[in-house]
């Protein structure tokens, strides 16, 4: 299988990196802004912080041109019009008041009311809180004025405006109510409590909603978990949003998730009498492991660690209940483990559960079983038999090569014994099967060659000669941190002339502005070859980039 789309070769140079063509794609486009120099500082931040949280919300890449003192702002026609709201808005916030329109918060603008006396609270020093906040949800967060409203009309709070995506700004929004709460008991579940208030506009007909429940003052602490680590795998395993301000619970999300957030949190109390029966039957959210016995604190580890850290990666609810079999009793081989969540959240938490049993009872899993490639274009598994040297290479240190390969390729990858199971839909099945090839080949030994032809999963980077073995040597640690920050798959191949070049596959392109995707490690990886270009004092030695698209021809540019 071969996606029919369009993969590239980017020119390293000296200079500025070279640009990539975009195809015109919902009022894709490029718009400027004036500023001058306090405000470019301004708009950057310390580091940059800024500038990237300015691009990461609004989905726009922002260019800064410091000698002409203009911002460059690429993207669709929403994104630029977002990009220059919260430019504005940093602008405005360097000289004095943010002030925001009845528009602005009609497109994506939550306000929430801050009593006065709260405020440093969930500022914080610095802003260190809101700043907090802000990288937690993807927001810009602002305390700011309704354009054409007097200060004098509610002297007592101020208004904090949130900017992102619907999900992300309700996140942000219930942690200041729950900051606030705690500085000012009731500011806002007095009102939830009294008419039912919950903050939040919803629409007619819409399946998004909030529901609240109350909780004992005694049951908060355990609800919440250490550092809300089980308030977080229920939100997640139930695939909403849930915050505990006060002793009120609000839980937002679509009806069904709201449902089953309710129900995990009701679990959780009964399990303080001892273990709990679940009827999986019929459930959509469930999935039953049968572990041996002499496996379960294997598998459960001490204090519940082991089950814990299977959680918190998959998003999942686990706990081991009871059993209503009447043929079950204390001589029965197994414990029933439920899983709850997602399917994918679900598949990868079993598949972690069963190479841990592997562990402990060799071929409990997997005796007898052959390697399959399923033919099912949705969701399913492939099993894909290993020799031992190659899992324990294809896992890496700390199973660090298992996790870039599932990341490159948005498929799990579990070692089940001496087999790689491969899940995702076949699309991401075959991304992974051949990025597990391709390494398995490097470990044998053998020069990797690779033709990208067909494929959209692939970035192609022509290094100069003499820079190829600084990035790929020390056992390629700069790669392997490249690799690590952005979720990619490098390593040097020969393209099917021979020609050597460096190749970054991952499902995801993104951009410069995002944390993962190919495009930024492409930055990175072309910061790496300028810095050493400058350390040498030389052009890297001259080569060409080679740049081409879907059912397009190559077009050759001259590079170093």
């Amino acid at each position: 299988l071969r996606p029919s789309s369009r993969s590239r070769d980017v020119s390293l140079s000296t200079g500025r990196g070279a640009g990539r063509r975009r195809l015109p794609d919902n009022g894709w486009g490029v718009e400027t802004l004036k500023i001058d120099d306090d405000d470019a500082a301004f708009i950057l931040g310390k580091g940059g912080r800024t500038k990237c949280k300015i691009e990461r919300v609004s989905k726009a890449t922002i260019e800064l041109q410091e000698k002409e003192l203009v911002l460059q702002i690429k993207g669709g026609e929403k994104e630029r019009r977002r990009a220059r709201r919260y430019t504005k808005c940093v602008m405005a916030q360097r000289v004095g008041v943010v002030t925001v329109t009845e528009e602005d918060v009609a497109d994506d603008c939550t306000v929430v009311e801050v009593p006065q006396e709260a405020v440093g609270f969930v500022t914080g020093k610095a802003g260190n809180f809101l700043r907090t906040i802000e990288d937690e949800w993807c927001v810009i967060m602002f305390f700011a004025e309704y354009e054409g409203r007097s200060r004098d009309d509610d002297k007592d709070k101020e208004k904090l405006t949130i900017f992102g995506s619907r999900r992300d700004r309700r996140g942000a929004q219930l942690t200041v109510m729950r900051t606030v709460e705690a500085k000012i008991p009731g500011f806002y579940t007095d009102q939830t409590k009294d008419n039912g208030e919950v903050f939040d506009h919803e629409y007619p007909g819409e399946d998004w909603g909030t529901s609240v429940t109350d909780l004992k003052e005694n049951d908060i602490s355990y609800a919440y978990g250490k550092k809300g680590a089980t308030k977080s795998k229920i939100a997640n395993a139930a695939g909403c949003i849930m915050q505990y301000v006060g002793s009120t619970v609000y839980i937002t999300g679509p009806a069904a998730c709201r449902d089953r957030a309710k129900e995990y949190l009701s679990w959780l109390f009964q399990q303080l009498e001892g273990q709990i029966y679940v009827e999986t039957a019929g459930r959509d959210d469930a999935t039953v492991v049968d572990v041996p016995r002499d496996c379960v604190g294997y598998v459960t580890g001490n204090r519940r660690e082991t089950l814990g850290r299977i959680e918190e990666e998959w998003s999942t609810l686990m706990f081991f209940m009871e059993t209503q079999d009447p043929d079950d009793g204390p001589d029965t081989p197994t414990e029933k483990l439920a899983i709850f969540g997602s399917e994918r959240s679900r598949r990868g938490a079993e598949l972690k559960v069963m190479s841990s049993v592997e562990i402990k009872c060799p071929g409990h899993f997997t005796e007898g079983l052959e390697d399959r490639s399923a033919d099912n274009t949705g969701f399913d598994t492939d099993y894909l038999h290993l020799e031992s040297d190659e899992v324990s290479y294809a896992l890496g240190k700390e199973g660090a090569t298992r996790k870039k390969l599932a990341s490159a390729s948005n498929a799990i990858l579990e070692y089940v014994g001496c087999f790689a199971f491969v899940v995702g839909t076949l699309l991401e099945r075959q991304r992974c099967r051949d990025y597990l090839g391709w390494l398995l080949e490097q470990k044998h030994g053998g020069k990797v060659t690779v033709d990208v032809r067909g494929r959209n999963d692939v970035t192609e980077v022509r290094v100069p000669q003499s820079c190829i073995g600084w990035i790929t040597g020390n056992r390629g640690q700069e790669l392997r941190r490249v690799e690590l920050e952005t979720g990619t798959f490098c390593f040097v191949a020969s393209d099917p002339s021979g020609e050597e070049r460096l190749c970054i596959f991952s499902h995801v392109e993104g951009s410069r502005a995002e944390d993962v995707g190919r495009a930024k490690a492409e930055q990175l990886v072309t910061d790496l070859v300028h810095e050493r270009v400058r350390e040498n004092g030389s052009d890297g030695g001259a080569y060409y980039g080679q740049s081409y698209g879907q059912g397009q021809g190559y077009s050759h540019r001259q590079g170093y």
